[in-house]
């Protein structure tokens, strides 16, 4: 089937904000946008109690896509718009039509229950359980915040990108996600800024006065680790300007500060099974949470 960038709908402000940036990644990737719209049956007791009935309610449910369609192809002529209505539930529905797409684009809030599928535990479903990537889009996120300003400190969308911000753990550096990011800045032809943070083991932590020279010994180890880990990287993508960073402390905090100064943030999620409940991992979770730009979340094993 042909590679798609979809995006989910549920005509919220946040669905409609990760359509525009859906539609520029797509030209980035010169790849067919493709809307879905998933539409979720309302039990029997509650459909007798509502007050539209069910064609009604498929009316508005068609028209989501189709008025978002229009709005895209009136800013994007140069980008090839497929919609498709799917009905079931939304988190087990989204995590199938991603498994066609180059990535999956969702909004990250949206009206929950009766209303719409964005809603947080279905985001989180859909990221947790989709095995391409996927975009968390907030509903603020216009184009000219991911670019530089123009020389009199106003937005434009005609400044360079600003950076792709990649959270990296270089005991477990994964090819997918490292590569994923490097591609995001080739095609954005911006500089890729990847950001390792670290803290002493803990039979260095616990119980071991504050020894400077230490400190510097093991920030230094941690920035040649990152340095070797990228440096084939480097070599594969000599157009990609890499900057290295090696932060002491919590990589979640580190990463969201570092996210105000760039175009997207690119992390991981290990897709190891767990009985219960949804693996993200405490960072990216910390992530899709705060940071104030575009997230991709990149499954790995």
């Amino acid at each position: 089937m042909l590679r798609t960038v979809t995006v989910g709908l549920d005509g919220s402000r946040e669905s409609r904000a990760a359509a525009e940036w859906a539609a520029r990644e797509a030209k980035l990737r010169d790849l067919p946008l493709r809307l879905v719209h998933v539409w979720e049956p309302v039990p029997e007791p509650m459909a007798r109690a509502s007050l539209l009935d069910a064609d009604t309610q498929q009316h508005w449910s068609e028209r989501i896509p189709r008025e978002a369609a229009e709005v895209v192809r009136l800013r994007h002529p140069d980008v090839e718009v497929i919609t498709e209505q799917l009905s079931g539930y939304p988190g087990d529905a989204l995590v199938k039509a991603a498994e066609n797409a180059e990535l999956l684009v969702l909004g990250s809030r949206g009206l929950g229950g009766l209303g719409g599928f964005m809603a947080g535990s279905v985001g989180l479903s859909a990221v947790a359980h989709t095995e391409r990537p996927v975009v968390l889009v907030r509903a603020s996120e216009q184009a000219v915040d991911e670019h530089e300003p123009d020389p009199t400190g106003g937005p434009s969308t005609a400044t360079p990108f600003r950076p792709v911000l990649l959270g990296l753990d270089v005991r477990h550096p994964d090819e997918t996600l490292i590569g994923f990011a490097f591609d995001a800045a080739l095609r954005r032809e911006t500089s890729l800024r990847v950001l390792h943070a670290w803290n002493p083991p803990p039979y260095y932590a616990f119980g071991t006065p504050v020894n400077p020279p230490l400190h510097e010994a093991l920030a230094l180890c941690a920035a040649e680790e990152l340095e070797k880990v990228l440096g084939p990287w480097r070599t594969r993508f000599p157009d990609v300007d890499v900057v290295e960073l090696t932060r002491y402390g919590s990589p979640a905090l580190h990463l969201v500060k570092a996210s105000h100064e760039a175009s997207l943030v690119v992390v991981g999620r290990s897709t190891r099974r767990v009985p219960l409940g949804l693996h993200i991992g405490h960072t990216t979770h910390a992530v899709l949470h705060h940071a104030t730009v575009p997230v991709a979340v990149v499954p790995h094993a």
